[in-house]
């Protein structure tokens, strides 16, 4: 008796410019969602706070660098936003507001505090956080 066909999860080619300027419009879209500073926003992303004017060309279009370092933290604060939206499927408002709020998890700090203090390494932590959240 043969196997059902499974469909294949879609990969995104990182190589391309397009699913790097999709990969740009979603994470700036999750920034203004979460109410983020621009500050804040070029340290998520691990860029240089003189580099304002990439937050801006990211939001008009330009695709995000082919950086290892900046497509990994993209993907880690993707994950971030897909896990809230799975533990708070109707807490919009909770969703959002999430990574700004306190949490005994992280010694009382705010998520987003751990995710500027510790870098990729904070947003791997928070990420991680919310898996295991996810499957208790």
């Amino acid at each position: 008796m043969p196997l059902a066909h499974r469909q294949e999860p879609e990969t995104i080619d990182l190589g391309s410019v397009e699913s790097r300027r999709q990969l740009a419009t979603l994470v700036m879209n999750l920034f203004d969602r979460w109410g983020l500073s621009t500050n804040d926003q070029l340290n998520l992303l691990g860029l240089s706070p003189t580099s304002r004017a990439l937050l801006t060309r990211y939001r008009k279009g330009e695709p995000l660098p082919g950086s290892r370092d900046v497509l990994d933290r993209v993907g880690w604060l993707l994950a971030i936003h897909k896990a809230l939206r799975l533990l708070y499927p109707r807490n919009e408002q909770l969703r959002y507001s999430w990574v700004s709020r306190r949490n005994q998890a992280f010694a009382n700090l705010a998520p987003l505090e751990v995710m500027k203090k510790d870098g990729i390494i904070g947003i791997a932590k928070v990420c991680r956080y919310l898996d295991f959240q996810r499957g208790r």
